[in-house]
């Protein structure tokens, strides 16, 4: 069985900044991580390696360091690591990404199964995972929890709805978006990380995976981001002093002429 994990590249930080003309982040002196979401799908793909015998291959689209991280994937035991990487690939939106991982992933051309995290950190979207199935016209299952039975030709899989789950089964190959109660992510070893150093990430350009650069990068995005921007809060404080009847008199009358109702 030939498993793919999609992974991307993300900032490692929650104080974002924006860049006000260009309304994009700033990178500059921000670590990248393999967005956290992703670990859980290395890590799944990794059990089926370890149950199956498998061979898990890992896919990215991003800048050249992106390479960096790929080869963290290979340090924990994945097999193959390949990078899509060329200037038409820029300012992609999830559809343009979409397809540009689907045409990486036919020039792979061999997976019984492809595994996403349900979303990314820095986009929320949450949609490349079914778009690329879409691209690749297979079946996918969203926000898994637990693959309960996976064989030649067929996947069971517990999925995560908002009041319980469902069952679904499908045919393969599929493709899934895990969620993080599927599993505990694996650290690698020392020495697995130092010999990571050393494995090859296969570099693609779009003329490698045969893409139509007018699908890709900004070309092919047919939404874009008219602003971004980071929350303002105006929050203030006051303390009530005094004892605790005339505390609890004064606030009520402070929420009363905030229009609030205040039950007794």
């Amino acid at each position: 069985m030939n498993v793919i994990v999609c992974i991307k590249q993300v900032p490692e930080t929650t104080e974002v900044k924006m860049n006000k003309e260009t309304n994009t982040i700033i990178r500059e002196g921000i670590e990248s991580i393999i967005n956290p979401f992703d670990t859980f799908a290395i890590e799944e793909a990794l059990r089926i390696k370890d149950k199956f015998n498998s061979k898990v291959t890992a896919i990215s689209m991003g800048i050249p360091n992106t390479s960096i991280l790929l080869k963290q994937t290979m340090s924990l035991g994945v097999d193959e690591a390949y990078l899509l990487s060329d200037r038409a690939f820029a300012g992609a939106d999830s559809l343009a990404t979409a397809y540009t991982l689907s045409m990486g992933i036919q020039y792979i051309n061999n997976f019984d199964l492809i595994i996403c995290g349900k979303q990314a950190t820095d986009g929320d979207t949450a949609q490349v995972g079914p778009s690329l199935a879409g691209k690749l016209n297979i079946p996918y299952i969203t926000y898994v929890s637990e693959i309960q039975e996976l064989k030649d030709g067929y996947i069971r899989c517990k999925r995560l709805i908002e009041n319980g789950y469902e069952i679904i089964e499908s045919i393969l190959p599929a493709l899934i978006t895990v969620v993080e109660d599927i599993n505990v992510p694996r650290l690698p070893s020392i020495k697995n990380l130092r010999e990571s150093f050393d494995k090859k990430v296969t570099m693609l350009t779009a003329n490698d995976i045969n893409a139509d650069v007018t699908l890709t990068g900004l070309n092919g995005s047919p939404t874009q981001v008219v602003k971004t921007f980071i929350p303002e809060y105006d929050i203030t404080s006051e303390i009530i002093e005094g004892n605790p009847n005339k505390q609890s008199s004064e606030l009520v009358d402070k929420l009363l002429s905030m229009g609030l109702s205040v039950s007794k």
